[in-house]
């Protein structure tokens, strides 16, 4: 029997492509959208009613004004525009390193599967739900050993959401000085990720599957894929919401606060309500949704793009040999 995903080794990419197309999709996500992420992520920080609460209109947009940007929210426009990239640097080393990991590695935990065990998914959920399966899975297991990159996700946070934490600090002297806590949250974060990333990668398949029948996805379209990651990606969104907004503001409190994750979930079911549990989620739907729909749908062209041109060059050597 084949191999379930349309994965086996005829169809695989190289390990080079897909470091390239996955590490070209997190660059270009990158710079696209770090400003949207700083807004999706002050919102989930904030625990103050924003609007209602028998405020003004004016009151209200002065205090999201607050929220959005900080000390610079009396500045003039550009000034505020700036005020959204903070933590660049950690930003691209964790996008970048994110990306690669998660787009570039998902292939490889999919071929392990589908090696190992593509003929169990295949008699246990049907050969076209076992090849969507295999790849939701593989994306899940990927997305829990995010968890290693998680330092310099809480750093770009920190940056964004609670800048006075660092108290003029660098890189090496925070990582000297806090060790093991810049990892606080990890249960939390594989938490919000195995679902999300199987959410991810099993939605973007179901639509590849059963909407356009594909048998051998790396042979997506741009325009297939495109619609295929706006499948996973919403799903991914709603799915690991509550667990993302907790892990957010464990992340962005203070290096010497004491407080747990559980004690964070508390307080937010007590004071906010569980509507808290999905702050910021229509702005990451609306916003952060299309930038997670543009780095995946980047990568799953990008990874079988390279693909072929590096043959194609080996192709070319050889025949000029």
């Amino acid at each position: 029997m084949s191999p379930i995903g349309g994965s086996g080794k005829k169809h695989s990419e190289s390990g080079t492509a897909r470091l390239l197309g996955s590490g070209a999709s997190g660059i270009l996500e990158l710079f696209t959208f770090h400003p949207v992420d700083t807004v999706a992520k002050r919102l989930m920080s904030n625990t103050d009613k924003i609007f209602g609460g028998g405020q003004t209109t004016a009151q209200s947009m002065s205090k999201l004004n607050q929220v959005l940007f900080r000390d610079a929210a009396s500045k003039a426009t550009i000034s505020k525009y700036l005020s959204l990239f903070p933590g660049l640097g950690y930003a691209a080393g964790y996008k970048v390193a994110q990306r690669m990991y998660k787009f570039g590695g998902q292939p490889v935990a999919r071929d392990l599967l589908d090696r190992h065990y593509g003929q169990s998914f295949t008699r246990t959920f049907g050969e076209r739900n076992g090849k969507a399966m295999l790849h939701a899975t593989a994306g899940s297991l990927i997305g829990i050993g995010e968890v290693a990159l998680l330092p310099l996700d809480v750093l770009k946070i920190k940056r964004q959401t609670n800048p006075e934490a660092f108290r003029g600090r660098g890189l090496f002297k925070i990582v000297a000085d806090e060790g093991m806590a810049l990892y606080r949250g990890a249960g939390w974060t594989m938490l919000r990720n195995a679902p999300g990333s199987f959410a991810l990668f099993g939605g973007s398949a179901f639509v590849k599957e059963f909407v356009f029948g594909l048998e051998d996805y790396n042979k997506a379209s741009f325009v297939q894929n495109f619609f295929a990651s706006i499948g996973g990606a919403v799903a991914s969104l709603a799915v690991s919401a509550p667990m993302d907004v907790i892990k957010t503001r464990i992340q962005a409190r203070s290096f010497d606060s004491p407080e747990s994750g559980m004690t964070i979930l508390r307080r937010m079911v007590q004071q906010e309500g569980f509507g808290a549990f999905f702050k910021g989620l229509t702005p990451k739907i609306l916003v952060v949704g299309p930038k997670l729909v543009f780095g995946f749908t980047l990568a799953q062209w990008f990874i079988p793009t390279f693909d072929r041109m590096l043959k194609g060059s080996v192709s070319v050597a050889k025949a000029e040999q």
